[in-house]
């Protein structure tokens, strides 16, 4: 199996073009296979080329960078390249693997490739089936290859989930996997933990206080979302005195 990245380069300004086109020759493992200027005409190359990453400006004519990142980022992963540092926070709201900015070093390209080179080499995600989560215990995956880590539920005091990962934030220390929040709300026990929020599982018996759109956990202040706060209250209602 080849390790070299294959690249496509879309950008309205032939030069930028060049510029890419001969860091790719100069930089051994990568390829770049094809090349356009108009977003439109990337997503046929796309379709034909397959290619590992896109380096993909913004500011187009017909379909912005951004736009078109819509479509494609379920297909291939995505470099933006912009002169304008302002559209760098909507750039990773993409989940884009890197943002480069106009004039772009050569060192800032070789740090995005290697991003993308990163990226594909990890292992997937390693999801444990259902009956490895116990009354008492369970393991996640952490970085590392092979590396678990058990978790003593009765430790757990609530789970965050932050994109494709989750925050696991127990007594002594913060666990960070890759999983869904849905994952754990389906098999965690229901008895001990509930949703309190899109992103928020809070444990039951860890709730210091709590009012009408917050939820105080260790300190800390969670959000009660609209959807779940009369499940909430429903349930914290049982153990009222």
């Amino acid at each position: 199996m080849s390790n070299t990245i294959t690249c496509i380069i879309v950008d309205d300004e032939p030069p930028a073009i060049r510029l890419l086109q001969k860091y790719t020759e100069q930089l051994q493992g990568i390829e770049c296979v094809a090349t356009c200027t108009r977003a439109v005409e990337a997503l046929a190359l796309i379709e034909q080329h397959k290619p590992d990453v896109v380096f993909l400006d913004i500011q187009m004519p017909d379909l912005t960078g951004i736009q078109l990142s819509a479509i494609i980022k379920d297909k291939v992963k995505i470099v933006f390249t912009t002169a304008y540092p302002q559209f760098a926070i909507e750039g990773f709201e993409m989940n884009a693997v890197d943002y480069l900015l106009k004039p772009i070093p050569f060192n800032r390209f070789i740090a995005a490739v290697e991003k993308v080179r990163k990226q594909n080499t990890e292992p997937a995600a390693v999801k444990l089936p259902a009956d490895t989560i116990t009354d008492e215990y369970f393991f996640v995956k952490t970085d590392g290859k092979n590396r678990y880590q058990r978790i003593e539920i009765k430790d757990i005091h609530y789970i965050e989930s932050i994109k494709n990962y989750i925050v696991l934030h127990t007594s002594t220390e913060q666990v960070v996997t890759y999983n869904t929040l849905k994952y754990f709300e389906e098999n965690l026990p229901g008895s001990l933990f509930i949703k309190i929020h899109k992103s928020f599982i809070a444990a039951i018996g860890k709730i210091e206080k709590t009012d009408n759109n917050e939820v105080w956990i260790s300190g800390k202040c969670l959000p009660l979302g609209d959807t779940y706060r009369n499940e909430f209250f429903s349930r914290i209602e049982k153990f009222r005195i």
